[in-house]
């Protein structure tokens, strides 16, 4: 009998860096209590859509919340992974979805966050501000913008001279390609056991 797992989709817009590090992570069996069976994106051109095809993860272009509810709920779709999706969904898609929706931010919540606050911005907004530290957070989807309850962080050390991708690069490196398989497989198991 196979082993039941908890049903992943995985929702990109760009190159897809955080999906793959949830790819090795079930391949490396971090990520056991579940699987993902689906990738969607919100732009054709998302390289993230060429990994899913690498890795036999069926991909799905969709530009509208109708057509993304949809995808999911044909593929019977248990946890929604935001990794690098650059677009705010609805409090309707949000609430159909309750508990069920976790999202990667390149910060540590509350700082950096909320309207406005994704991708590269995040990194000249903190060395702007000129922190030591900045890092990732892991948390789950409400309907404010980075407003849910956070699930896990992992801070990185900002270095005299950095350049906003330098420092996007190492907050990826070091944080968010470790806590993002993490807090997947936390959420997973809880929902194959029924605790979410």
């Amino acid at each position: 009998m196979l082993e039941k797992k908890t049903r992943i989709a995985v929702m990109v817009s760009g190159g897809g860096t955080n999906l793959q590090a949830l790819i090795d992570a079930q391949k490396s069996g971090i990520i056991h209590s579940g699987q993902i069976e689906l990738v969607i994106s919100n732009r054709e051109d998302a390289y993230a859509l060429e990994r899913a095809k690498r890795n036999g993860i069926p991909a799905l272009v969709a530009k509208q919340e109708e057509e993304m509810i949809r995808g999911l709920e044909e593929a019977e779709i248990d946890l929604v992974v935001l990794a690098g999706f650059l677009k705010i969904l609805s409090p309707a898609f949000i609430r159909r979805f309750e508990n069920r929706i976790i999202n990667i931010h390149p910060a540590l919540i509350p700082s950096f966050c909320g309207k406005g606050a994704y991708g590269l911005h995040v990194h000249e907004m903190a060395l702007d501000y000129g922190v030591k530290v900045t890092g990732a957070t892991v948390h789950f989807v409400n309907e404010v913008p980075d407003g849910g309850k956070i699930i896990l962080q992992k801070a990185v050390e900002v270095r005299e001279g950095d350049t906003p991708e330098v420092l996007q690069r190492r907050v990826m490196e070091q944080a968010e390609w470790i806590i993002l398989p993490k807090a997947t497989e936390m959420i997973s198991e809880k929902i194959l056991e029924g605790r979410i």
